[in-house]
């Protein structure tokens, strides 16, 4: 073997050295875990009640196992890439799930209908409704939150270095579900997340069905003129993926008609409290315009803290 020959087999021998090898395995870990519905042990957590709530046929809880989150990602497919106008990669479309990344690192919320399988022929519970939920501490030991991938966190998490966040995240409800009955069930089951882990603040992106934001300039102008985040609370969108949302002079505004325009999720936020970061992001695999929600669980409306949990509740391990 000539010299030049012995030089290009070790240059290719290198690619596939113990050191790139686990290179390449830690990179791809996370969509393989993602894919199985697995996660990492310490993102497991079993609280002290099998169910953290009910109503009629309708119980919430966490997902309990890799089979259960895949449960939840066929929901949000069902959701987002069949109803919605999200476009699938190939795997999510080979798979028939919102297969992502976050999964095996966060907690999943399920709503389940117990009714719609009485005799439990399918093995399997039927899941109507979700949310993803990402601690603080998990996120900071995992790469950040998925928030991160679309605004600036870092002066907002500085500020408020004391206090501790939840992620809120991937929340949807299968079409024929979406009443109060189902969004009363999952703010509870957040609320009993909230107070087993002493979280002070929730934060999220939050989303409208459309990229045109010309379309949305009012809602938009309203958001940044009436609901948003003090200084101390603000998070900005990336500079690159920044898109301005005053749009309207606030003298120019209706805010009924802008309130009407609001997706219900985020009309929802407001009436609890939550603020509104600075800028929106086009999201095109998605087919939305993301806003950056921010709820310090001590602006939360006190009428809506007796009525989820009291103040000592959501203080209490």
């Amino acid at each position: 073997m000539t010299t030049a020959e012995l030089t290009l087999t070790q240059q290719a021998m290198s690619r596939f050295s113990p050191s790139a090898f686990t290179l390449a395995v830690n990179r791809a870990l996370p969509a393989l875990r993602a894919y199985g519905g697995l996660r990492i042990p310490e993102a497991q957590v079993t609280l002290a009640a099998p169910t953290l709530g009910s109503l009629g046929p309708l119980g919430i809880r966490l997902a309990a196992g890799a089979k259960e989150v895949r449960l939840v990602q066929r929901l949000r497919y069902r959701v987002f890439y069949e109803e919605k106008s999200a476009v699938p990669n190939a795997l999510t479309a080979l798979a028939r799930r919102d297969i992502d990344s976050y999964d095996p690192i966060c907690d999943h919320l399920l709503v389940c209908d117990d009714d719609s399988d009485p005799d439990r022929k399918s093995g399997s519970p039927t899941v109507v409704g979700t949310y993803r939920l990402l601690r603080q501490q998990i996120a900071q030991r995992h790469g950040g939150f998925y928030s991160a991938n679309e605004f600036d966190l870092s002066g907002l998490l500085t500020r408020q270095a004391g206090l501790n966040f939840l992620e809120l995240g991937r929340s949807c409800v299968l079409a024929g579900y979406r009443n109060e009955r189902t969004i009363e069930l999952l703010w509870r089951g957040i609320w009993q997340y909230l107070s087993h882990h002493k979280c002070d603040v929730m934060i999220g992106c939050a989303s409208f069905d459309c990229t045109d934001v010309d379309k949305l300039a009012l809602p938009l102008s309203f958001l940044h003129h009436f609901a948003s985040a003090p200084e101390e609370w603000k998070a900005s969108a990336l500079p690159e993926r920044y898109v301005e949302m005053n749009r309207i002079p606030k003298e120019r505004i209706d805010a009924k008609a802008a309130i009407r325009e609001l997706p219900p999720l985020i009309a929802g936020y407001l009436r609890i409290g939550a603020f509104v970061g600075r800028g929106a992001v086009i999201d095109h695999q998605f087919g939305t315009t993301d806003i950056f929600m921010i709820m310090p669980v001590a602006s939360i409306n006190p009428r809506y803290i007796a009525y989820f949990g009291s103040a000592t509740d959501l203080r209490a391990a």
